[in-house]
C-alpha cells in the first residue's frame, strides 16, 4: 500500500510539474506575442506542444502567432488541426474565421460559421462575425445574423454596432437610434463608440423628424414597440422646431422618457429607457446627453459645459465608471 501511495505521489507530482511548465512556456510565448516577436512565440509554443501535443490553448496561440505574423498558410494548417478536435470552443471558431477571411476563403469561412452556430446558437460573437463576412460580400442577409445575435445574446456589443450602422443607411427611424445608444453604453471608450456617437447625432438630425408623419416610409410590419417609440417621439416634435442641438435633444428625450414611462414602460420593458429614467431621477440626464451628443456636436462647447457644470459632470463621470451596462434577455422587440 505504501509503495502504491509512493508511485501515485510521484505520478501526480510529475503531472503537476508538467502543467506548470506548459503554463510558464505559454506565458513566455504570450509575452513575445505582446511585443510583436512572433518568431520567438512560435518557437516556444512548438516546444511546449512537443510535451503536450493535444493542448488546445497552446494550439490556438500558435495559430494566432502565425496569423499575426501574416503566415496565413501555416495558420490555416493549424486551423484545420484545431477544427478536427472533438472539443472546440467559440474562440477556436473565431480564430478560424479570421484566418479564412485573411485568405479570402469565403466559402470555407461561411461553412465554418454555419457549423459553429449550430454548436453555439447563443453566441453573439459568432453571429456578429458571420454577419460581417456576409456584409463584406454585399449579402444583406447580414442583418438577419446581427439581429439573431441581439436576440440570443443581448450582452454582446458587436451586433448592436453592426445593426445600427446598417439601419442608419435604410429608411428605418428607430433601430439605428436605439441600437446605437445601447452600443455606446456597452463600449464607451473605443473609437467605435466615438463613431457611433457621431452617427447618433446625425440620425436625430437627418432621419427621425425628416417627415411630419413619423410613420411615413416606415415598414408596415414594424413592431408595436417601434410604433410606440415613433408615436411618443412625434408628440415631442415641437421641441426641435428651432433645430437639433445637444440642449434640444436633452429636452426632447426628457419629455419622451417621461411619457414612455407613463404609457408604455409596463407593456414594453426596456433597459435603455429604464437607465435614462434612472439618470433623470438622479439629476444626471443632462450630463449624460452632453456626454452622448455634446462631445461630437461641439467639443469646445462641451469642455466649457463641463467647467460651468463641474459638479454635475463629476457626479455622472463617477457613476458611469462604477457600472456596466448590459441588456437583459427577453427585451427584444424588432420584427423582421
Amino acid at each position: 500500500m505504501k509503495k502504491l501511495f509512493f508511485i501515485l505521489t510521484i505520478f501526480f507530482s510529475a503531472l503537476t510539474s508538467s502543467f506548470a511548465q506548459d503554463a510558464d512556456m505559454q506565458e513566455t510565448a504570450r509575452s513575445f506575442m505582446r511585443t510583436g516577436d512572433f518568431d520567438n512565440a512560435i518557437l516556444v509554443l512548438n516546444r511546449a506542444l512537443q510535451n503536450d501535443p493535444k493542448n488546445l490553448e497552446l494550439q490556438k496561440d500558435l495559430v494566432l502567432s502565425y496569423y499575426y505574423k501574416r503566415d496565413y498558410v501555416r495558420a490555416r494548417e493549424g486551423v484545420e488541426a484545431l477544427l478536427n478536435q472533438n472539443e472546440i470552443d467559440v474562440n477556436t471558431y473565431q480564430i478560424a474565421g479570421n484566418v479564412y477571411k485573411a485568405l479570402e476563403e469565403v466559402k470555407e469561412a461561411e461553412k465554418m460559421y454555419k457549423k459553429a452556430l449550430k454548436q453555439f446558437p447563443k453566441s453573439g460573437a459568432l453571429y456578429s462575425e458571420y454577419g460581417e463576412l456576409l456584409w463584406a460580400k454585399k449579402d444583406y442577409a447580414a442583418i438577419g445574423e446581427w439581429e439573431k445575435g441581439i436576440k440570443e445574446d443581448p450582452s454582446h456589443a458587436g451586433n448592436y454596432y453592426n445593426a445600427a450602422l446598417y439601419y442608419y443607411y435604410t429608411k428605418d427611424k428607430v433601430w439605428a437610434l436605439l441600437y446605437g445608444e445601447i452600443f455606446v453604453n456597452m463600449e464607451s471608450l473605443t473609437e467605435r463608440a466615438a463613431t457611433m456617437k457621431s452617427l447618433l447625432l446625425r440620425a436625430y438630425k437627418e432621419k427621425l423628424f425628416a417627415d411630419q408623419d413619423m410613420m411615413q416610409n416606415q415598414d408596415k410590419k414594424s413592431s408595436g414597440f417601434a410604433k410606440a417609440f415613433l408615436q411618443t417621439m412625434g408628440k415631442q416634435s415641437a421641441v426641435i422646431n428651432k433645430g437639433i442641438s445637444t440642449e434640444s435633444l436633452t429636452a426632447l428625450r426628457t419629455r419622451f422618457i417621461l411619457d414612455w414611462s407613463k404609457d408604455y414602460a409596463n407593456k414594453y420593458p426596456f433597459k435603455l429607457f429604464d437607465y435614462q429614467q434612472q439618470l433623470l431621477r438622479e439629476g444626471m440626464f443632462e450630463a449624460y446627453n452632453q456626454w452622448l451628443f455634446g462631445t461630437v456636436e461641439n467639443l469646445p462647447a462641451y469642455d466649457n459645459w463641463t467647467k460651468t457644470h463641474s459638479d454635475a459632470h463629476a457626479k455622472f463621470s463617477i457613476f458611469q465608471k462604477g457600472r456596466i451596462f448590459k441588456m437583459p434577455n427577453g427585451q427584444y422587440y424588432q420584427q423582421l
